[in-house]
């Protein structure tokens, strides 16, 4: 609760958290319309693929062009004003720097950037939960081996998630079931970046002209992105995976502990201790009460008819037992949330949510028949989806990671629904993406499939 009057000591005493940034895009730009409004902050550089881009994007978001003039980080350090660059890791190795905040979503990239933030022991916040998903518990030890902080992104849902576990734990809750709502329909994961406009309910030229990505946009609506944010809560809160994958059930709030409970006890789990992602769409199409499309949630049981009894004497709703309730938040604000990470990992030395075991993996899955000689196309694409997996089946079945899927060359045709293994695509071995996660599997499946 004192993050604030760190930051505001730090700024009194003219020694800002230094932050550096990968990705001027939405995400990015969010972060960074609130950061200039925070003392304690100095955004020292920014770097983008396409500098200009991002110039833009501060211009779109009322930062004054004197802001970000410097002409080298030097200067940014000495004046206090941004260097925009597109040389990543230039900025990671600036004199000054304290947190650096990947915003790529490129799982490659996010390897590399975490190892460079060891080299130079720097924090590092990621946004690309991405490069978690692909390999989080071995970056996270890295980042621990080399004394820096590894964070999830506060705003959001995996670190919002994480917040809320470590809630319920610390009070001395068993947690049950922890996860997000979205929106979702089983046709969804058929979607591709040419039909998914359709669905959102807009026409293509204007998403072009709002520059909106359909390949992310995709991503969140086949089913793909709430796998790899499932996938990292799981890892960070040693959570179970659904042995079939995310079922999406239509439940509201006001049901979350009626139904995400044990099929034991009349709920939809397998058993206690998973990840779930709700929708906020009946089966029908039709809305379904009191959604959670935007939140989180976690549901919880009490350890003994005392703490149950206080649950219905301070008006918790609960499921008929008495025994099960919940507690949600209704929204999450993305990059404008980011700040609670960065000073977390600056001043306290914590992380918002971290891998700390193997316990989910997101496998690429087809989304149509597909035949040999087909490029896969990876996340968001015309191909392939990301299913959530536990670690242990991942590894047993010799599943494809979803964030190596793109650009590989299919050996054997896979048919619609089934999932595409290692053996089924031309994969370049030297890529340090694939060796970094092979290092991975071989560091953590032991653990992953004794956890089983």
């Amino acid at each position: 609760m004192n993050l604030h009057s760190m930051l505001a000591k730090r700024a009194a005493e003219g020694r800002p958290v230094r932050v550096g940034l990968i990705g001027g895009g939405k995400f990015g730009s969010m972060f960074l319309s609130q950061a200039r409004r925070v003392a304690g902050f100095h955004i020292l550089g920014i770097a983008d693929l396409v500098p200009e881009r991002a110039r833009e994007n501060l211009q779109r978001i009322g930062w004054e062009p004197e802001r970000y003039a410097a002409a080298s980080f030097a200067e940014a350090l000495k004046s206090g004003s941004t260097h925009v660059t597109d040389n990543a890791e230039a900025l990671i190795a600036a004199d000054g720097l304290d947190v650096v905040i990947d915003a790529t979503g490129s799982p490659a990239a996010g390897i590399r950037h975490v190892e460079l933030a060891c080299k130079h022991k720097r924090h590092i916040v990621m946004v690309n939960v991405e490069a978690d998903a692909l390999a989080g518990p071995l970056l996270a030890r890295k980042a621990r081996e080399a004394g820096i902080v590894y964070s999830l992104a506060y705003g959001d849902q995996p670190a919002l998630i994480a917040e809320q576990v470590d809630w319920a734990r610390t009070c001395g809750f068993e947690v049950v079931a922890a996860g997000k709502g979205t929106k979702y329909l089983p046709e969804y994961h058929a979607s591709t970046d040419k039909t998914v406009w359709d669905y959102y309910g807009i026409s293509p030229e204007r998403a072009a002209e709002g520059g909106m990505n359909p390949k992310m946009f995709n991503s969140f609506l086949d089913g793909t992105k709430s796998g790899i944010e499932m996938a990292a809560v799981a890892n960070a809160c040693d959570l179970d995976c659904p042995s079939d994958g995310l079922s999406f059930p239509a439940v509201g709030t006001q049901e979350l502990a009626k139904m995400l409970k044990p099929k034991a006890d009349g709920g939809l789990l397998e058993r206690r201790g998973m990840v779930e992602v709700i929708s906020c769409l009946n089966r029908d199409g039709t809305d379904v009460q009191n959604d959670l499309r935007w939140g989180v949630y976690v549901t919880f049981a009490a350890q003994d008819d005392y703490a149950a009894r206080c649950f219905a004497e301070y008006g918790l709703v609960t499921d008929d037992s008495g025994l099960y309730t919940a507690m949600y938040k209704p929204w999450h604000l993305i990059g404008l949330e980011l700040g609670i990470s960065v000073a977390s990992a600056a001043l306290r030395g914590e992380a918002t949510g971290a891998p700390i075991a193997w316990r989910g993996d997101v496998v690429a899955t087809a989304k149509r028949d597909l035949a040999v000689g087909e490029m896969l196309d990876g996340e968001g694409g015309s191909t392939v989806w990301g299913k959530l997996m536990p670690a242990a089946d991942s590894m047993a079945l010799g599943g494809l990671p979803l964030g190596l899927a793109h650009d590989v060359t299919l050996k054997n045709p896979i048919a619609t629904g089934q999932p595409v293994r290692w053996q089924d695509v031309e994969i370049d071995g030297t890529s340090h993406a694939v060796r970094f996660r092979r290092e991975m599997e071989a560091a953590f499946a032991p653990a992953a499939r004794a956890a089983e």
